[in-house]
């Protein structure tokens, strides 16, 4: 949405088609993203305007569900997931006060307790797209696990995975043969830090699809913890979406005050439990 003498961006959303799972029924679906108005107009009532036009296009492409998430709630969530957070860099995150120091804690035993091996302990390669082939039936017969999950193409898959500097990692382990055996992946998602001299960005990495098998998930997520940690982010964070949440008192994550919210357009389905959903919008 754009107005104004010189056409500025007032607001923006996004709307994408999604095959999507719903307890066994295959849906056509779009997933809605990034809405947003500028702060000086939200005020206006430009969203339901946004919503509207998209919800409209949408219809158009013979598509009448939807898809979509907030931290708020309105009416209704199918599922209210919560965020964890594991300390990467913890005296960058107690410095700019993403986090604070625990009682009774010096800062150097703080870090020590949060430490992550410098090297993965599982042979760990960068994923690449010979290696789809494997990984794609690997997620599909993961997410099938799971109440509501995407049905991913092969060519969405190419998209949504394959690495990509600032924006998308993803990794695979392999076996003595070089097989693959299990693999995992995170989005970046850096945020502004205000009113601080020295740092101006928070790096965020954010849990996307992690898939066990030959390993533990214990194991293969403490893998995403150290080459998130060797790209430089300063925090990790994850849903208690899928297997993610038996994982985190181990690893040392700890729970947020964050909360994210599922709904369905048109279509109704009873509560589902945070262990029940698989979706990840990025």
């Amino acid at each position: 949405m754009r107005g104004g003498k010189k056409n500025q961006l007032f607001g923006f959303i996004t709307g994408i088609p999604v095959d999507m799972v719903v307890r066994g029924k295959k849906l056509k679906m779009a997933e809605i993203n990034f809405l947003c108005v500028h702060k000086k107009l939200r005020t206006k009532k430009l969203a339901p305007v946004l919503i509207q036009e998209v919800t409209r296009r949408v219809n158009r492409k013979d598509i009448w569900q939807a898809v979509y998430t907030a931290g708020i709630v309105i009416p209704v969530p199918f599922a209210k997931t919560t965020y964890w957070h594991r300390n990467l860099n913890p005296k960058k995150l107690i410095d700019v006060g993403f986090s604070s120091l625990p009682q009774n804690t010096t800062m150097a035993r703080y870090q020590k307790l949060l430490r992550l091996p410098e090297q993965p302990s599982l042979p760990v390669r960068e994923m690449q797209e010979k290696d789809l082939t494997v990984v794609h039936p690997m997620l599909l017969e993961y997410l099938n696990q799971f109440d509501t999950h995407f049905h991913f193409s092969m060519e969405e898959l190419r998209h949504f995975l394959l690495p990509r500097n600032g924006v998308i990692e993803a990794f695979v382990i392999e076996d003595e043969a070089g097989k693959i055996t299990d693999f995992f992946s995170f989005y970046a998602l850096p945020s502004s830090i205000l009113r601080h001299v020295e740092e101006k960005t928070l790096n965020v990495a954010y849990s996307y699809y992690t898939v066990a098998r030959k390993h533990s998930m214990n194991d293969v997520f403490k893998q995403a913890l150290i080459m998130a940690k060797k790209k430089g982010f300063d925090v990790f964070n994850a849903l208690d979406i899928m297997h993610n949440k038996q994982v985190f008192e181990d690893l040392k994550f700890g729970v947020g005050d964050g909360n994210l919210h599922y709904y369905f357009y048109n279509w109704r389905i009873r509560d589902v439990e945070p262990d029940g959903v698989s979706m990840v919008l990025v």
